[in-house]
């Protein structure tokens, strides 16, 4: 299990992680999201032992992540660590950057290996190419391969698939984490782009500002958003007021997805249709209710100035308003 005990880190004085708490069992994948500057990266760091904390402490099992004051070498033998900038050889093949630490005494078994992992990654076409001549994408392929090749206990990975067009990412983010969970390999990847991980993670943690704001699973966390920041990270939302779509006089907010918005004959959300944004299988209606924009989904395309009423599910107000 890794076990991170209220860790704390500064930077010239300047917190940027504050009290952070967590647990992750072995052969667990955790995304950590948050906006830019929210500690995501630092994080990692920190893990990997490459910064000292202030406070806190964390645990791999029962040994302790120490940073630089206690190791000359940062990084357990145990962890990997892929970060945005790749450290590869650019004047060398796929195949020797993939093997570049694996034991040359079974060279058998270590051309197997570095097969094994290009075809995880899906590199198999230039397998024989000097890494210089590959694109952003591949060249962050290669590094999340020779990330893998000692078979890490933990791996940790920020932005991983940022590089790498779509065309590639889908199957690679399938072939990956479907690795990572046969060898029980616990993961930790940070990211901004909820479709690395929604389908994979065990449970995100959110920080903003440097600190822990939610930690729970993706599902758990889509169907109940708390923050607009958490809602923000899962698609587009809309805000409304109880006392817009109730009789509730208490005071209170609910967020509401797009999908979750159905047009209907009647209702107390009557709004004025501004924009039809086609977005392939459906069109995200942009209207104007009291003084704000508000985004539905529906099939067709509507009319500019149309006025029309929506309304939210009595499961899904029960669910968000309780």
């Amino acid at each position: 299990m890794l076990q991170v005990k209220n860790i704390s880190f500064s930077y010239h004085k300047e917190k940027v992680l504050e009290h952070i708490d967590f647990n992750i069992f072995r052969g667990d994948i955790l995304a950590i999201a948050g906006e830019s500057g929210s500690g995501k990266s630092t994080l990692l760091k920190l893990l990997y032992g490459e910064f000292d904390l202030d406070s806190g402490q964390i645990f791999w099992d029962k040994q302790e992540v120490l940073g630089p004051k206690y190791n000359l070498i940062t990084g357990p033998d145990y962890m990997k660590y892929v970060a945005q900038e790749f450290d590869l050889m650019p004047f060398t093949t796929v195949e020797n950057n993939i093997g570049k630490f694996l034991s040359n005494f079974y060279p058998e078994k270590k051309q197997h290996r570095i097969e094994e992992l290009i075809e995880i990654v899906e590199l198999e076409d230039v397998a024989k190419h000097k890494v210089k001549y590959l694109s952003g994408g591949q060249k962050q392929r290669v590094a999340l391969a020779r990330a893998l090749a000692k078979e890490p206990e933990i791996l940790l990975l920020d932005e991983p698939f940022s590089h790498i067009d779509n065309l590639k990412k889908q199957s690679l983010r399938r072939s990956l984490f479907k690795y990572l969970k046969e060898q029980k390999i616990t993961c930790l990847v940070a990211t901004h782009d909820k479709d690395d991980i929604i389908s994979y993670a065990d449970n995100i943690l959110f920080l903003h500002h440097g600190k822990s704001i939610a930690y729970n699973t993706p599902e758990q966390l889509y169907n109940t958003p708390k923050y607009n920041l958490i809602a923000s990270f899962f698609d587009e939302f809309n805000e409304f007021k109880y006392s817009e779509i109730s009789n509730l006089k208490k005071y209170g907010v609910i967020i509401v997805y797009p999908h979750e918005l159905k047009l209907v004959d009647s209702s107390t959300i009557k709004a004025t249709v501004k924009q039809s944004y086609f977005r392939g299988d459906h069109f995200l209606i942009q209207t104007a209710f009291n003084d704000r924009n508000i985004y539905f989904k529906n099939e067709h395309k509507l009319d500019n100035g149309q006025q029309i009423f929506l309304e939210i599910s009595k499961e899904i107000m029960d669910n968000r308003m309780s």
